[in-house]
């Protein structure tokens, strides 16, 4: 069973800069979609960026595309997304995800199987 922790959120003046992790255990990450996510209240939970099984090929929503990073670390198993230039509307709770997937890391957070516990992220302006 796939183990998934989050770390790394705070509070951050807009214009700053964190970096958050997703420590995982039970699996390789290299063999999954590994996707970060984010929930506003009120609001659907949306996927930020993915990086994909073998190939490590990354994808990014194109609001966050420039500003956020999203990379794993296959040998301590962690996956994480730098975010850059933070801004009030970034606020949110960031969840870390991962799916077997299939062709394609889906987009939906239904398809993934496997969640962390997420981890809050608060820009004030």
């Amino acid at each position: 069973q796939l183990q998934l922790t989050e770390s790394g959120g705070g509070s951050v003046q807009a214009g700053g800069s964190l970096s958050l992790s997703c420590a995982v255990s039970g699996g390789t990450i290299s063999q999954f979609c590994m996707a970060w996510f984010r929930q506003e209240p009120g609001k659907q939970r949306g996927r930020l960026a993915v990086v994909y099984p073998r190939d490590g090929a990354t994808y990014y929503e194109d609001f966050v595309e420039g500003r956020f990073t999203i990379h794993r670390d296959n040998v301590k198993n962690i996956v994480w997304l730098q975010m850059n230039n933070l801004q009030s509307d970034d606020t949110a709770m960031y969840y870390c995800a991962a799916t077997t997937g299939g062709r394609n890391c889906p987009w939906e957070p239904f398809s993934y199987n496997y969640w962390g516990q997420g981890t809050q992220v608060t820009v004030s302006s």
